[in-house]
């Protein structure tokens, strides 16, 4: 019961001078994309703010902020991106002596996928050196994080030769877990947060990578600099961080970016 009044405290405070049907716009990581529905329909009714999310790969949304697209939140699969923005004078923390660095709002995980009808041995690490696994799926590693965590992982395992033949490269890792599901490749480095997804629980099976054998996946907020709508966006980021909405993160597949008690 005191969660909840906390809960309902958060959600009041956040909401306290919002103007009812405004509109912010959200670039979010392509890992978010199972995420954030819910997210933004509670922040909604919390708020009166409406939330619209283009989805891809944290480059690409780093490239269109540089060229002037309007949004007003950047969620970032990494702490990179964000903090090119920054340095760009192009985004910014939070303006509460942290306008510097991005706010990391999550961390993510990486998984291997196969689907149940694949005729596949349970997904493992041993599985990535198997003969029956004649195509993997990734995320582009010069334009995704997750992609670039697969990458570091199989060379951390001496693995990366071995498969780069195998390789099939994905836009961003959305469109991995899509390959991967479709029968387009055997397996898949893909995100714990697309592994989760009612889809891909029914369709197939994971692995998680342990963590300690690529780099922290640290996912980035920041306010972008030219946003008209810096109230609601900063209201968003606060919504975002609060206890009981970063508990949910779990549920998706992605560790809070803040202790949570």
């Amino acid at each position: 019961m005191s969660r909840l009044v906390v809960a309902f405290a958060i959600f009041a405070a956040v909401a306290a001078g919002a103007a009812p049907g405004q509109t912010i716009r959200v670039a979010g990581a392509a890992d978010l994309q199972p995420v954030l529905p819910p997210i933004l329909e509670q922040f909604k009714q919390a708020t009166g703010i409406d939330a619209q999310v283009t989805y891809q790969a944290s480059a690409a949304l780093t490239t269109q902020i540089q060229n002037g697209a309007p949004f007003d939140v950047f969620l970032s699969a990494n702490l990179e991106y964000p903090q090119k923005l920054i340095s760009s004078a192009l985004a910014e923390g939070l303006g509460d002596g942290t306008a510097g660095t991005s706010i990391v709002y999550a961390k993510g995980a990486l998984v291997l996928w196969t689907r149940k009808d694949a005729h596949l041995p349970d997904p493992n690490i041993d599985l990535l050196r198997s003969p029956q696994v004649r195509h993997l799926a990734i995320a582009n590693p010069d334009r995704a994080p997750y992609g670039k965590a697969a990458v570091a992982f199989l060379r951390k395992l001496g693995l990366y030769e071995l498969v780069k033949p195998k390789l099939v490269v994905a836009e961003n890792i959305s469109q991995a877990a899509q390959f991967v599901d479709s029968g387009n490749a055997d397996a898949g480095l893909i995100s714990l947060t697309s592994a989760l997804t009612p889809r891909l629980s029914a369709d197939g099976r994971y692995f998680l990578i342990p963590a300690d054998q690529y780099p922290p996946i640290e996912q980035g907020a920041v306010l972008v600099s030219k946003t008209q709508q810096r109230v609601a966006a900063k209201k968003f980021l606060v919504f975002l961080m609060s206890a009981p909405i970063q508990e949910q993160l779990r549920k998706y597949g992605l560790t809070p970016g803040r202790p949570v008690p």
